[in-house]
């Protein structure tokens, strides 16, 4: 299915102008990632071979990664020296491999050593790709086959936070499989373009869709316009944290957050402050959540399939989570809000009545 590119700023710095290109024999249109693999030869990051085929099920080496890397990332390639004892100046991936290595994309071993026709697994992916793309924040997701004492622990956690990767319906990350070209195609893909990110949302995902933006009235009138960028960074520092969601209105500051989901729970989360659950999977009415969490209010499923009206539309399957009153705050009166299948939180209500929050555009 083809996708319509929302053109980032990553790849405007890059000069990624979205081109169909791809004609090669082996990669239908109905191939799972014909579209990440168009969007990457178009861009000249990947190649195809001279007899027309891309060979998608092909694995990665490592010498094969750096150039695409280097590619992906402006390098020089010139055929070069390097540190490593196996990679000689004659090889075609020299000057991508020294390259790389110097910016901190791909590492050697102790032995001084590249290994280049070596096998990239999807762990090692993982770590390459952190470095390669802004990944600072994370949410640990606990995969079966992938404990904290492994070495690209905190580098699958935050590509798959980030939506470039993604785990198997066993609850698994097989950090050990090799990874082909057409998984790495759309991982660089992911890395690059929201349009992408969006195919690593699970089934019945509440996850918005992040090439679009959407508008929220406020309880004074006010506007808040939420969007999916790029241009986030933490305010005390101005680091760059990569994509995340951002809000904001005509009269305030922005505001950056991240909105992540797992086969337990959806959450919202603040650079380098808490997460908050909104939602527990299974969905259950009765279901009581945020127990053991001090910085979030104790939230209760009251509803599912409920029909609640916006200012976009009326939904007919949204779930409605209750907030009680909290006594220790003052003038608390507790609130409820409304979860929808791929729209996230549409609509929150004070008990008393009072709307704070409803969703009234998407574009």
């Amino acid at each position: 299915m083809k996708k319509t590119l929302f053109l980032c700023s990553t790849v405007l710095a890059l000069s990624l102008i979205a081109t169909p290109a791809l004609a090669a024999s082996d990669v239908p249109e109905n191939y799972r990632f014909h579209d990440e693999i168009d969007y990457l030869i178009g861009k000249k990051v990947i190649t195809g071979y001279e007899d027309n085929t891309f060979r998608p099920d092909n694995v990665v080496t490592r010498a094969e990664a750096a150039i695409m890397i280097g590619k992906l990332k402006g390098l020089d390639g010139t055929q070069k020296a390097t540190q490593f004892t196996d990679v000689s100046k004659s090889s075609k991936a020299s000057g991508y491999i020294a390259a790389a290595q110097k910016a901190g994309y791909l590492n050697g071993y102790p032995d001084k050593t590249f290994r280049p026709d070596a096998k990239m697994t999807r762990g090692d992916m993982a770590i390459v790709l952190g470095n390669v793309f802004t990944t600072p924040l994370s949410t640990e997701l606990n995969f079966k086959d992938v404990s904290s004492n492994m070495k690209a622990f905190e580098s699958i956690n935050k590509i798959v936070s980030y939506n470039i990767a993604v785990g198997y319906p066993d609850k698994t990350f097989r950090p050990l499989d090799a990874v082909t070209r057409g998984q790495f195609s759309a991982f660089l893909a992911r890395g690059l373009e929201p349009v992408f990110k969006n195919d690593t949302h699970m089934e019945n995902s509440y996850l918005r869709d992040k090439t679009k933006i959407y508008s929220y009235r406020l309880d004074d009138g006010t506007t808040l316009n939420s969007r999916y960028t790029e241009d986030s960074k933490l305010a005390a520092t101005g680091e760059s944290l990569g994509f995340l969601w951002e809000n904001y209105t005509k009269d305030e500051d922005d505001i950056f957050y991240t909105e992540n989901e797992t086969d337990d729970m959806y959450a919202i989360g603040y650079p380098y402050s808490e997460y908050v659950v909104e939602l527990v999977y299974p969905i259950q009415k009765g279901k009581v959540f945020n127990i053991d969490n001090p910085f979030a209010p104790k939230s209760k499923i009251t509803g599912v399939n409920v029909t609640v009206k916006t200012g976009y539309k009326t939904f007919t399957n949204a779930t409605e989570v209750t907030v009680p009153v909290d006594p220790s705050v003052k003038h608390d009166t507790g609130y409820k809000y409304y979860m929808v299948e791929g729209f996230g939180n549409v609509k929150t209500v004070a008990l008393d009545g009072k709307v704070f929050y409803e969703l009234i555009k998407i574009q």
